[in-house]
C-alpha cells in the first residue's frame, strides 16, 4: 500500500541554530509553534530536548482527535529532527542559507488505513497536513524573531 507523503517548506529570517533549537525544545519552543486548533495538546513523557524525547501529541485530524506517541531522533544534530511512532514519521530539516537565514522543511510519511478510510486519507491528508505545516512554519518564523529566541 502506498505511503502518504506531505510536506511544506519556508525560508526564514532567523539563524538556523535558533530555529533548530526551537524545534528541538519540546518543553517550551516546539509547543509554542504548534498551530491551534489542529494541535490540541502536547506533553513530554521522557526527556524534553532532542534525541530520546518521547512526546504525547493530540491532534484534530479532519474532525477526529488522534493521539500520537512519538519518539524523537536527531540523525543529523543541529540540522535534522525526526519524530516517529513506527507508522508515522515527521522530519524537520533546517538548512542554513547564509547569515541569519535558513530554510525549514516539515515532511510527513505515514501508512494509510485499509479500505475506504485509507482511500479518503490518501486523498485528503496531504492537503490537510500541508495547511497545518504552512501555519506551523509561519508560527516558527514569528517565534524565532521574538524575544523568546
Amino acid at each position: 500500500m502506498p505511503q502518504i507523503h506531505a510536506q511544506a517548506a519556508a525560508t526564514m529570517d532567523a539563524p538556523a541554530e535558533i530555529v533548530y533549537n526551537i524545534l528541538a525544545d519540546y518543553q517550551v519552543g516546539h509547543p509554542a509553534i504548534l498551530p491551534k486548533p489542529y494541535f490540541t495538546g502536547i506533553s513530554v513523557e521522557q526527556g524534553g530536548r532532542g534525541a530520546g524525547t518521547v512526546i504525547k501529541t493530540r491532534m484534530n485530524v479532519m474532525g477526529a482527535e488522534r493521539t500520537f506517541y512519538m519518539t524523537v531522533a536527531e540523525p543529523q544534530p543541529g540540522r535534522v529532527l525526526v519524530e516517529s511512532d513506527g507508522t508515522t514519521t515527521t522530519t524537520f530539516t533546517v538548512e542554513p542559507l547564509g547569515t541569519g537565514t535558513c530554510r525549514v522543511t516539515i515532511a510527513t510519511d505515514t501508512r494509510p488505513s485499509a479500505g475506504l478510510q485509507g482511500w479518503i486519507e490518501r486523498l485528503f491528508s496531504p492537503l490537510f497536513l500541508r495547511r497545518v505545516y504552512r501555519q506551523e512554519l509561519e508560527n516558527l518564523a514569528e517565534y524565532a524573531q521574538g524575544p523568546n529566541s
